[in-house]
């Protein structure tokens, strides 16, 4: 059975592919970005705020009938594309299915080269928060 975060990644693949250059692609990050829902206060705080990443995005997520949601925001316009984009490949699924995934849209939609160094770094430490997330409410869910 396919894993539904890996098929996730394949249909943004598929999506982005679409967009020829890019400068297309940015500005359809940057469009994503503007549809990100708004970030519910609780999760504006310090301590929700992604570690590695230069500009602030703040990262929160919580478990809904055994499926984590995430809810995030950047004050950097690129960066809330590449939420919206984490948000759409790994919100709503089961803790088991993020942590078990492969992440590899990275690679496949060149984002490894066409990012700057940090803003690649900042994505890796977006998604290592995810999965962090994921675990922690894979945990909880085992408690009760």
């Amino acid at each position: 059975m396919t894993n539904p975060v890996e098929q996730r990644q394949r249909d943004i693949i598929e999506e982005f592919a679409l967009l020829p250059t890019w400068e297309e692609r940015y500005d359809y990050l940057i469009e994503m970005g503007k549809g990100l829902p708004p970030l519910p206060e609780r999760f504006r705080t310090d301590d929700h705020i992604v570690k590695g990443c230069q500009s602030r995005v703040w990262l929160g997520s919580e478990l809904q009938d055994g499926r984590v949601n995430y809810y995030a925001d950047s004050d950097a316009l690129i960066v809330k594309g590449l939420i919206a984009l984490l948000l759409h490949i790994f919100s709503g699924q089961r803790p088991e299915d993020i942590l078990g995934a492969r992440v590899f849209f990275m690679e496949e939609m060149g984002f490894d080269k066409f990012l700057s160094m940090t803003r690649a770094n900042g994505l890796m430490a977006m998604i290592k928060q995810i999965r962090m997330d994921a675990m922690a409410h894979k945990k909880t869910a085992h408690e009760h």
